[in-house]
Parts: C-alpha cells; structure tokens; sequence
C-alpha cells in the first residue's frame, strides 16, 4: 500500500472508532462497502451493517449486500423500507431521495438500542458534496456521520482502498436506486421500477457491461444509455428488433437510443445549477 492510501486508510479507521459504535446505511455499493470494512475494523462487533430493501432495489443487490457482509466479517441487518407509500416520494420531485433517506434513518433510529450501537453512518465521500444529493439533508437531520467526508477520502480514494482491501466491488459502477431512472415529475410506482430493472438486466446480459441505464422519460418513453462503443451494436437491425419486441412486452410505448451513451446523473442536467449544490451540516 502506497503511504498517501496508507494514511488515508487509518484516518478513515480512526473516524469511525471515534464513534465507538456504527450501523453503516449498506448498499453494497463501493462506498459503502468500504465504510463497512472501515467500521469491523474500527468497531468489530459494535459495528452492524444495515441494507435498505424496499422495490427500488435493483435485482441481485440484496443478495449481493449479504455476501459482501459475510466476506467482510460484520453483521448485517435488513429493513424493509415503505418510501412507495410516501405521496411526497412517488411525486419524484427533484428532492425524491430525501424523502426514500428519511425513511431509511426514521426506520433505522429505533433500532440502535437493539443492535447496540449509537451512531448512523452513510458512504457519501467528499466528491458527492459538489452533486445534486438531497439525501444529505435528511442526514443532516438525523444526525447521520459521512467517515469518507470526514476523514478527507474521494471517489478515487474509497476505488484504491477497495482494490487494496480485496473488495470485489473496488471496481462496481455507481448504482444508485431504480427509482433515479425515472425522469422527475413522472410517478415513481413499483411497477416502473420492476420494469426499468427487467430492460436493465437484459440489456446487461446482452452487452456483458454494468455500465448502462434505461430512463423512464413522460409517455412510458425508454431512453437507452451504453457506453459509446455498444451504440452501433444496440443499431444492428436484428438486436433492434428484438429490443423493441422485448421492452413493448415490458410496457414501454417508445424506444430511444441516446446518442451522447452513458453518463451517470443525466437525469439531473434538467435541474437549475444551484440545485446542485450539496450544503453539509
């Protein structure tokens, strides 16, 4: 391990056992996969790792969430989460994602006594402070620590420190939740999610990349993005063809393709520059 990773590592470590006791929001993304190493290492078994499943969970994340707790050697926790219920969520405004972590931390909260620890830490790092992430005010709220923030650690850093810690997701893209497929303003309900996740999954199956979206655009319009090297693949008549086939069964009325391909946040570039401006408290 170089000295800067080194240093960073045991910032991170010293952080989160300055806590004393964590439950790490789980995702089984790369950050807060590495939270989680940081937290057994830091707090052993006063650290729990706690996943959030509710429909807006991608197919296998869960399943993935578990196995990377075992290999990791925490404890884990499922809570399943009712955000679909809230008007306010399935409005999509602009700041949905307060409303799913407000959910998240309120279901969470009462059960600290019974897993035995004291504080709610999540995976945001400090290049998220610069994105449109309005579920940082509901941890603001709650009083929800961020140990990549605190401890000075960006995307680059927490990618190194999982390669160096032989996480398997070191290198897993950014997976935010199905329901940031759907273009604000359109209803978020458990059957568009389901939907965008059986196009996602076969569209992943088809070009063996992790990297793409399907966006759910007003008028149960698909908007397609892949890497640019897989546009002229998904443009071959035959895939084209049995694209379309595929996703009108899946309920899809139109079925575009993006020509600027892949860019994770797209759906955000509609949102007026302020917006986009994270204020940590």
């Amino acid at each position: 391990m170089n000295e800067p990773l080194e240093v960073a590592r045991e910032r991170l470590i010293e952080t989160i056992r300055d806590y004393g006791s964590v439950a790490v929001a789980f995702s089984a993304g790369v950050d807060s996969t590495v939270v989680a190493k940081a937290a057994q290492l830091a707090c052993g078994d006063r650290a729990v790792a706690v996943t959030a499943h509710s429909p807006s969970l991608a197919a296998g994340e869960l399943d993935q969430a578990r196995e990377l707790a075992t290999l990791i050697g925490i404890r884990h926790q499922v809570v399943v989460t009712d955000e679909f219920s809230d008007p306010a969520y399935a409005r999509n405004p602009s700041n949905r994602c307060y409303f799913c972590k407000t959910e998240l931390y309120s279901q969470l909260e009462p059960l600290l006594p019974e897993l035995g620890v004291d504080v709610i830490a999540n995976g945001a790092n400090i290049d998220d402070q610069g994105d449109h992430r309005p579920g940082m005010q509901a941890a603001a709220e709650h009083a929800v620590r961020s140990p990549l923030i605190e401890a000075g650690l960006n995307k680059n850093d927490v990618r190194e420190l999982a390669r160096e810690w032989d996480l398997p997701v070191w290198d897993k893209p950014a997976m935010p939740c199905l329901s940031s497929r759907i273009a604000y303003g359109v209803e978020v309900t458990g059957e568009r999610v389901r939907r965008i996740d059986a196009a996602e999954q076969r569209l992943a199956k088809l070009l063996g990349t992790r990297e793409l979206r399907v966006r759910l655009e007003a008028g149960d319009l698909a908007r397609i993005e892949v890497p640019l090297e897989h546009l002229s693949r998904l443009a071959d008549s035959t895939v084209r063809e049995q694209l379309v086939t595929e996703f009108r069964r899946l309920g899809f009325q139109f079925i575009t393709l993006d020509l600027e391909g892949f860019r994770s946040g797209s759906m955000n570039t509609v949102l007026p520059v302020e917006s986009l401006q994270v204020t940590l408290r």
